[in-house]
């Protein structure tokens, strides 16, 4: 490992411009899933942030949200520098947000080995999430290196993207990364399940490690449009003219996901001919067994805080008579529940949720449904 790689600064990048819509009616457009209290006191950006600390530092955090909830993020982290709150002024998938957070680190430190991390995800593990993300981080200085933390699969799940790793690649201490052979979409049941069984493939948990030059050369390569953009953008970072060409450029961008924009091609990408494509990408997967969840619903909150799928979970004071596998939220009323199964119950100052367990995936559709009426008062 060359000495410029070495003193490269590690920095986390999270991502914290979504909304969380199945989350609904406790997730609206300026209190997204991130910045509620989802599985304890402190809120999700909280926690994520606070699990990471030891390992980049606060100075060394970055957080990509929109112009909606950048305020909010701002009061929520008030130890993160209020410049390194970088607000979207449209939503242009994840693609461009890592880019933008790129340009910024390139700016401040001339280059840097960035973390891009969700903060909205549940750990178990912590100390042994931390260890492997130094791991990832060790790897990603060297040029070239695209390195994705999968999740070995418990389930046949659906909801997933999936992860087909070869060979071993490199190996540190009690860990191994190996190469990818291919990114795969949301499979089927049948095609999840031979998945799984195979043990060859892991999720998609959306993590992933890089030099900030290395993601900017993979856009050049793959995403030219969107690099020229925030090349352009990046020669008016520190003036008064950031503001109007963020506005101007931003919304031109593709909207387009990491993992369809880079991480896809990047496997399929044979080493760069020529002085223009003198760079090989190595795409590089670390298996990460660490009690993760994306905890994409409510559902998903009562198999995380449940002791059981029978268990009763609530909020606050409740009263289960011949009532099983019910999530309950409201805080401030008593609960009683009789005869009732497998019911999400989540009550808001202006709005009451209730719904099957095993259909809370379909909470987005209230907020389609809200928008298509122009409710924003709701949203």
């Amino acid at each position: 490992m060359s000495a410029q790689g070495t003193r490269l600064v590690p920095c986390a990048v999270l991502l914290a411009g979504g909304r969380g819509t199945r989350f609904w009616p406790r997730s609206r457009m300026r209190t997204p899933k991130q910045l509620l209290n989802i599985t304890g006191r402190a809120t999700m950006l909280s926690q994520t942030v606070n699990r990471l600390v030891p390992v980049f530092g606060l100075r060394n955090f970055w957080v990509v949200t929109n112009s909606e909830q950048a305020e909010a993020v701002r009061k929520e982290l008030p130890n993160v520098g209020a410049s390194h709150v970088l607000a979207e002024p449209v939503g242009r998938n994840t693609a461009a947000a890592i880019g933008l957070a790129a340009i910024h680190l390139i700016h401040e430190h001339g280059d840097a080995v960035m973390a891009v991390l969700p903060s909205d995800s549940y750990v178990a593990d912590a100390a042994r999430y931390r260890a492997l993300v130094s791991v990832a981080v060790s790897l990603a200085r060297k040029p070239g290196n695209l390195l994705v933390l999968g999740i070995p699969p418990t389930r046949p799940e659906t909801g997933y993207g999936y992860i087909e790793r070869g060979e071993a690649s490199a190996r540190t201490v009690n860990n191994r990364a190996f190469a990818v052979r291919r990114f795969t979409e949301k499979p089927k049941p049948r095609l999840a399940r031979k998945y799984v069984a195979s043990g060859k493939y892991l999720w998609n948990a959306g993590m992933f490690f890089w030099r900030a030059s290395t993601f900017l050369e993979s856009l050049r390569r793959f995403l030219p449009a969107t690099h020229q953009a925030l090349c352009q953008l990046a020669q008016t970072i520190g003036t008064r003219r950031y503001n109007a060409t963020l506005e101007r450029i931003y919304q031109k961008l593709e909207n387009i996901s990491v993992d369809y924009a880079v991480m896809e091609p990047a496997t399929r990408q044979p080493a760069g001919r020529g002085e223009r494509e003198s760079t090989e990408f190595r795409v590089l997967v670390i298996p990460a067994r660490v009690g993760w969840s994306d905890i994409g619903s409510w559902a998903a909150v009562h198999e995380l805080l449940g002791k059981g799928p029978d268990a009763n979970v609530s909020a606050g004071p409740f009263l289960a008579l011949d009532a099983q596998g019910n999530y309950f939220w409201s805080p401030k009323k008593f609960v009683a529940a009789i005869g009732v199964r497998n019911l999400v119950f989540v009550e808001t100052d202006d709005a009451v949720l209730l719904c099957p367990r095993d259909r809370s995936q379909d909470v987005g559709k209230i907020v389609k449904w809200l928008e298509q009426q122009k409710l924003k008062a709701l949203l």
